[in-house]
């Protein structure tokens, strides 16, 4: 066996335990639950016959699950655009010369380290209790009452509390494209007289395209598949009138999928619409990245 065939075997022993539990926690799950999709399963045995497309032609009758589309969709598209300005603006305060620029990082970057459930809880109590009393001590109406018991206002405040969790980490994104760029660059634009927010828009942000593919990519990603943040902030409360119909203003489609499951025992709508929910973001993350990469061309 020659050093080539020994280093190859020696790669694959150590990707193999890996590959394995991909397969078994990820892949064979996943095949098991299109099966289920076409079928009457309950969640306990084996399901008793075949559906068909029965259970994808109920959730698009579903008006909470349209409803629960709809506005993963809103919440995806204003935290998609938050995340990426707030952690690109930090981005270029923690590379300047600003002083403490690295205990800014770090600052910055904490939020990331909370968990989910924990970071709902905790903007659950500042949401609920805090704002509202300093709301009614300086007599401001608008924080007066709770903005997650209001559907006007609830998404508002996810995107926020995911904002302020998810910035940090892209930050750091930004962070190495930045200090990527040839210091010689920027200096010379600076010699010619170019203001600061010039040369940020036509030498930074076009030599930094291929960070913007990945953050954006991460944040789309991450915005559709939120749930845990979702589940200990709103529970995806509170009520509302959609369409004739009451509805859970904040719901997002994993929050929605895990009720269908588990809350309402529909095991197999709630795998239909896990399809689904895999489909369409396949479709947005194919169709973002195509995008960028034909920026990057472009830039």
């Amino acid at each position: 066996m020659t050093s080539k065939q020994k280093r190859k075997l020696t790669e694959g022993l150590f990707l193999a335990p890996t590959i394995l539990a991909f397969i078994v926690v990820q892949i064979i799950p996943f095949i098991y639950g299109i099966y289920y999709s076409f079928t009457d399963w309950a969640g306990t045995g084996a399901a008793s016959k075949m559906v068909g497309l029965e259970n994808y032609i109920k959730i698009f009758q579903d008006k909470g699950f349209l409803h629960s589309f709809l506005i993963t969709l809103e919440f995806t598209v204003l935290n998609v655009v938050a995340v990426n300005v707030v952690a690109f603006l930090i981005s270029l305060l923690v590379t300047s010369e600003i002083r403490g620029r690295n205990v800014y990082r770090a600052g910055f970057f904490v939020p990331n380290l909370i968990g989910g459930i924990v970071l709902g809880s905790i903007w659950q109590f500042i949401f609920s209790s805090i704002l509202p009393s300093v709301g009614q001590a300086l007599n401001i109406a608008g924080l007066s009452k709770s903005l997650i018991t209001n559907p006007k206002t609830v998404m508002f405040t996810m995107v926020t509390v995911n904002t302020w969790q998810y910035a940090g980490y892209i930050m750091l994104i930004f962070v190495a494209a930045i200090q990527g760029i040839p210091k010689s660059v920027m200096e010379a634009a600076e010699v010619d007289g170019a203001p600061y927010w010039r040369r940020v828009r036509s030498i930074q942000i076009p030599l930094m395209a291929n960070s913007f593919t990945i953050s954006l990519f991460l944040t789309l990603t991450n915005s559709f598949k939120m749930y845990d943040v979702n589940v200990a902030l709103t529970n995806g409360g509170p009520t509302g009138l959609w369409n004739k119909t009451i509805v859970n203003s904040s719901e997002l489609l994993a929050l929605n999928i895990y009720n269908t499951a588990f809350k309402y025992n529909k095991m197999a709508q709630g795998q239909a619409k896990a399809v689904i929910f895999f489909l369409v973001l396949v479709i947005f993350s194919v169709i973002q990245v195509s995008w960028n990469k034909s920026k990057e061309v472009e830039m």
